[in-house]
């Protein structure tokens, strides 16, 4: 039971080209945000469009995997788990972050040019 308590499902595309970091002992982060779009008919019957936009991070191969087969634009699946954290910026203000940590990930559709 355990392992359904934080899972995340999501299918949206980049909104930007993934950044990749790499860190002391080789290893590696790529950060990107997806959106994902909800549609819906108001009470007009038009048809409107909620979209919402998400920060994303892997590390290690689903990183390089990400890096390597995505663009701006490219449709994914991920799956992974929600986290937050917190930072101060650079004039002592404290910034808090949510993220989603892809653990899996499935390219459905743009090509890596």
């Amino acid at each position: 039971m355990n392992s359904i308590r934080n899972q995340v499902h999501l299918i949206g595309h980049l909104g930007k080209n993934p950044e990749l970091k790499t860190f002391e002992n080789d290893k590696r982060m790529v950060k990107f945000s997806l959106a994902t779009n909800e549609n819906y008919k108001d009470q007009n019957g038009e048809k409107q469009t909620i979209t919402q936009w998400h920060n994303v991070i892997a590390w290690g191969k689903t990183a390089e995997h990400i890096y390597n087969m995505t663009q701006k634009g490219s449709e994914v699946a991920i799956q992974g788990k929600l986290t937050y954290r917190q930072y101060k910026d650079d004039n002592g203000i404290e910034k808090y972050i949510t993220e989603v940590v892809a653990q899996e990930f499935f390219k459905i559709s743009g090509k890596k040019s």
